[in-house]
Parts: C-alpha cells; structure tokens; sequence
C-alpha cells in the first residue's frame, strides 16, 4: 500500500490528530471538512450555501493534490446542523455534482463550532490510466 497525506495549500492545521485527506491505494478519504479559515475559524457565518460552496472547494484541493477531481467521488458523508438548510445547501451541491450523483448520507448534528451548518467528509477513486 502506497498512503500519502494531503494537505492542501492554504488548509489550517487540524483541530485535532488527523489528516485533512489520505490517499491509499487509489482511494482517496477526506476528513469531515468544516468551513473554516486558515485560522480555523468559521467563514460566512449564517450563510449555509457558501459555507457549503466554501466546504467543496477546500475539498477539491485535497482531490487535487491526490491527482483526482469530483469526477472521482463515489460517496459524500453530509452533516448539517439544522434541516432549514437542507435546501441552501443541495442546490450547492447540485453545482458540484451536474451529472452522476455519488453516493450519500445527510444527517443533521452538532457540529464543533456552532457557527459552522455544514460538514462533508469525501471518498474518491482515483482513475488508473494506462
């Protein structure tokens, strides 16, 4: 097995003991990614679209860095704080997911920090080329 961190440029330093994404084995797995700053604090506050919009491009870094995009994805781990954002929230990811739609699970919970409405933790199968 061949496993590499990834870490983003621009990404804060986790809030606790783990990676933001991990490739092993073609298979990419992203942390639970929340909408923070550098600083690890909260962007757009009570805005859930752009905190989910600010959530998937953090992501898209972590699949970039594995050499994969959202064409990869094959499933997506949603948590919202409230279900008033449900809404807000998929049209955001309608943009990210035009076509095939992965695999998910959307549950509502509470989150770190309660300013943050959304987390998204990712799995991706990089495409082997030959």
């Amino acid at each position: 097995m061949n496993d590499r961190v990834l870490i983003p440029a621009g990404t804060a330093a986790p809030l606790g003991p783990f990676s933001p994404g991990m490739l092993a084995d073609n298979v990419i797995y992203t942390a639970g990614i929340l909408p923070f700053d550098e600083n690890n604090e909260v962007v757009h506050p009570g805005d859930a679209a752009a905190q989910t919009r600010h959530v998937f491009e953090t992501i898209r870094g972590i699949l970039a860095e594995a050499g994969a995009g959202f064409e990869d994805v094959v499933f997506n781990h949603v948590f919202v704080a409230d279900f008033a954002d449900y809404a807000a929230i998929n049209a955001v990811y309608a943009e990210y997911f035009p076509d095939t739609k992965p695999a998910r699970y959307c549950i509502q919970v509470g989150l770190v920090k309660p300013e943050a409405k959304i987390e998204i933790a990712t799995i991706a199968h990089k495409r082997v080329t030959s």
